[in-house]
């Protein structure tokens, strides 16, 4: 425990001062003028050291107030931060729900399409199937046409050839429904001599004669109305001969 330091009050003998010729006290005024010089000094130097406190204080409570606003705008600069990445952050999973939803949409249309497509190629196999048994019949249908044609073919042929030596001609295919009919040994002195004409089988009508017959347009009426070509062939061929034995 510190002590209190008390001040001693000088004792005076009074009766001693005034005895004295020249009366006086001593106050001790240099002491005191000594004394409270240092204690002027001790105040102004505590009166230094307060305001230096003091302005430290106030410096360090400045630097203390400058740093604590930097971290509060530090903090809200990172709140406003975090609010923006947030918002983004809203704004992207709501764009990745749009885009999810998007390709769910887009596959199940796809799936439709591919059931459809499913559908679709089922449906042309068995279009295919019966297609391929269709032609598979035609083919069929159509070699056993050949086989009748060519033995068609053959039996016109021979029938051709038969005719063609009972009338002592020969007969061509010219055009579309067009024949063309050369005849020879009608003419006595000359064997090899050649008479032809050309028919139209279809309209029943002579397109050409060499040499010409007088009879011609008789004779072809009588085949518009009878439609019989061999009769008309052997007729053509007596009109022929006939002429030429009138000019011998």
């Amino acid at each position: 425990m510190s002590q209190t330091h008390v001040l001693r009050v000088p004792q005076i003998d009074l009766a001693a001062v005034l005895a004295d010729q020249n009366p006086h006290i001593d106050l001790r005024v240099q002491a005191l003028e000594t004394s409270m010089r240092n204690f002027l000094k001790a105040v102004a130097n505590h009166k230094t050291r307060t305001i230096a406190n003091i302005a430290d204080k106030r410096a360090a409570h400045a630097a203390d107030k400058k740093r604590t606003l930097e971290r509060i705008t530090n903090v809200e600069a990172e709140i406003n931060e975090c609010k923006m990445q947030e918002i983004q952050l809203v704004a992207d999973l709501q764009r990745e729900a749009e885009e999810r939803k998007e390709a769910e949409l887009g596959v199940a249309a796809f799936k439709r399409q591919l059931t459809t497509l499913r559908e679709r190629c089922t449906a042309l196999d068995s279009q295919i199937e019966h297609y391929r048994a269709v032609a598979s019949t035609l083919e069929r249908e159509k070699k056993e046409e050949r086989e009748k044609l060519g033995s068609m073919a053959t039996q016109v042929a021979s029938q051709t050839d038969a005719m063609e030596q009972r009338l002592g001609c020969v007969i061509e295919g010219v055009d579309k429904d067009q024949i063309l009919v050369r005849m020879s040994k009608i003419d006595p002195s000359d064997p090899e001599r050649e008479f032809t004409f050309v028919l139209d089988v279809s309209g029943f009508k002579v397109l050409t004669c060499a040499p010409s017959l007088p009879t011609l347009p008789i004779l072809a009426e009588h085949l518009r109305e009878s439609k019989n070509v061999l009769a008309f062939i052997k007729d053509v061929r007596q009109a022929h001969l006939e002429m030429v034995m009138q000019t011998v």
